[in-house]
């Protein structure tokens, strides 16, 4: 005999419920949806304080009902189990829904709840897998399940796979359970997809009951604050990424947004669900583990305090299109590239940067501050026009105290326009048909900003 009355709360984001903006721009209502599944097996017949449980859990159940039927945006519907079949022989899938979702169903859930009589056993796990099927698809819903019943699963199932099994198809459940005389071993039957909760008599059950059903109606809601190096939440027009924590599917990406008072917007968020966030700042900030506590409103916090980079170059010859490597300070992991003359974003610190011009430019421990635009001018390049007196091999070189740098090998070209920085540089040339190094040919020449300069190697 089962020993425990307990209820358990499941939150059930809809496969195509979607995170609900709630900003300046007036939305449609969200509809609350409750499915309660009700347990009606034999053992529901004990007795418990003044009654019989199944008569304690039907009155108050009523009353709940009855309460609901007038409020807008609420549609409800009834599951039951055990009441079909006789304990022996058992019936594991004796569960089925009773009332469908729909307006002003209110009176045929308690027509329902008042003529049915416990009977069978008690399949929790198989009710829990048909209940993914009771929700029409809607994409603005909130989709809740209240499961009353005294006791663990008799039908050797499940309910930890259950819920695995329903992440997998996008359906989530994050349980609230609240027992009576709860023991070790009903917990640990539980402890897998939810939160637990002792109702010590029929008192505290009925307060349990109405403050379930109150976070049910009032709804929850989270806000992400994008804090700047000062604590304060100001930082935003940057992508989020919300990740379903324990499948790893995406779960919705928006553009975080300050509303017109400044503050971070409102999201209307699932409490079914452990979230992975990724802010796509550079570089990225990621928290997890993120979970929603219903019936309030919630801040998600994270560090992302940022500052402006931009390479510009003196005005003349510009290389509009020339990027550059960002890494950060130390590092050789490239964590962006960037292109001249368009500023970007970064998160505070030290970074590196190479341009990728000719030769490249190193600029090293570049500092980005808060709310700051670091600009960093470079000189404007020249450009060597180099002509050779037929196809060979050839190299540029830049010359600077003695050292000698690679800028770029030619090979079997006779001609070469190339934008080079300001500078001491050499060309070296053979002709692909000679096979002597002593006919090797060089030439000194210097670029300067802004100005062009013929090489020739005839």
């Amino acid at each position: 005999m089962k020993r425990f009355f307990i209820i358990l709360i499941l939150i059930l984001p809809a496969i195509l419920c979607q995170i609900n903006v709630i900003g300046q721009v007036k939305s449609a209502p969200v509809k609350t949806r409750i499915l309660f599944i009700f347990d009606e097996s034999n053992s529901m017949t004990a007795n418990w304080e003044s009654s019989k449980k199944i008569d304690i859990a039907k009155n108050l159940l009523i009353k709940m009902v009855d309460s609901l039927k007038n409020i807008q945006n609420v549609e409800l519907a009834l599951r039951m189990y055990g009441h079909q079949s006789p304990t022996v022989p058992q019936d594991c899938n004796d569960t089925k829904l009773e009332v469908a979702f729909s307006s002003n169903n209110a009176e045929k859930i308690i027509y329902k709840l008042k003529n049915t009589t416990p009977k069978g056993t008690t399949p929790i796990a198989r009710s829990l897998e048909e209940c993914g099927n009771d929700f029409p698809p809607c994409n603005n819903c909130r989709n809740i399940i209240i499961l009353i019943t005294d006791g663990i699963e008799a039908c050797n199932g499940d309910p930890c796979k259950i819920a695995l099994t329903l992440q997998n198809k996008g359906i989530t459940i994050k349980p609230f359970i609240i027992g009576i005389g709860l023991d070790v071993k009903f917990k640990d039957a539980f402890e897998c997809i939810g939160e637990f909760y002792n109702a010590t008599g029929e008192g505290q059950f009925k307060i349990i009951m109405e403050d379930v059903i109150e976070k049910s109606l009032n709804g929850t809601t989270a806000e992400i604050d994008l804090l700047d190096s000062y604590g304060k939440a100001k930082e935003t027009n940057v992508a989020v990424t919300l990740f379903n924590q324990n499948t790893g599917k995406i779960y919705n990406n928006f553009i975080h947004t300050l509303n017109y008072k400044g503050n971070p917007d409102t999201l209307s968020l699932p409490t079914s669900l452990t979230y992975k966030m990724i802010v796509h700042t550079i570089p990225p900030v990621e928290k997890e583990n993120i979970q929603i506590q219903e019936g309030i409103h919630n801040k998600i916090i994270a560090k992302t305090p940022q500052g402006r980079l931009n390479i510009i170059q003196e005005r003349g010859l510009e290389l509009q299109g020339t990027k550059y490597i960002i890494r950060k300070h130390g590092s050789m992991s490239t964590i962006n590239v960037q292109e001249i003359f368009e500023p970007e974003n970064y998160l505070t610190g030290n970074y590196d940067i190479e341009i990728l011009c000719y030769p490249r430019i190193y600029i090293n421990d570049v500092v980005i501050s808060q709310s700051e635009t670091n600009t960093i001018q470079i000189k404007q390049p020249g450009l060597a026009n180099l002509y050779f007196p037929s196809k060979g091999f050839a190299g540029i070189y830049k010359i600077s105290e003695n050292k000698v740098e690679l800028v770029m090998n030619l090979n079997n070209v006779v001609r070469k326009n190339i934008y080079l920085q300001p500078g001491h540089y050499i060309s070296v040339f053979r002709p692909e048909g000679i096979k002597l190094t002593s006919l090797s040919q060089e030439q000194h020449f210097i670029v300067k900003s802004g100005q062009s300069i013929n090489v020739s190697m005839n």
